[in-house]
């Protein structure tokens, strides 16, 4: 009978072990790039403008890495966020500073990484968040793009 319940519980345990593999596995970190075009402002806008941010998330840590670049613009970019929740063509708050908050003055390339919250992790997840990057002529923003990660298969 001990060998029995030995046998279930060496099972038991194998099983998590396999299923915890499975899952570090699925949560690999993903890259991608977000094209951001004024095209893609509420309400569109139109401007020379344009820009790229390279994401790398890591969903196990919630850790999002960027390199965001820029040029065309009308006038000065002054700062750049994650806004959400929203999807395309809707608007919301900022969550995730990209520039350096408090400066109202940033050029390209704008590198950095954030640990997200468990809820903007979510946003981010389910492509609910959007980069805006903000101009002296638009302070409402300029460019966007909204944040799509590649899905795991």
């Amino acid at each position: 009978m001990s060998r029995s319940i030995s046998r279930r519980a060496f099972m038991v345990f194998g099983g998590l072990a396999l299923a915890g593999a499975l899952t570090l596995a699925q949560a690999a970190p993903v890259s991608f790039e977000v094209p951001l075009t004024g095209a893609q402002q509420v309400p569109p806008l139109q401007t020379p403008g344009s820009g790229s941010a390279k994401l790398t998330y890591d969903p196990s840590t919630r850790v999002v890495t960027w390199n965001m670049s820029f040029s065309g613009l009308s006038s000065q970019a002054t700062m750049a966020h994650f806004h959400g929740p929203a999807p395309a063509g809707k608007n919301a708050g900022v969550k995730v500073w990209l520039s350096q908050k408090g400066s109202m003055e940033m050029t390209s390339p704008v590198n950095g990484q954030a640990t997200l919250s468990l809820d903007e992790a979510r946003m981010f997840e389910a492509g609910d968040m959007y980069i805006n990057l903000h101009t002296k002529t638009n302070p409402n923003g300029e460019i966007r793009g909204q944040v799509v990660p590649p899905k795991s298969n």
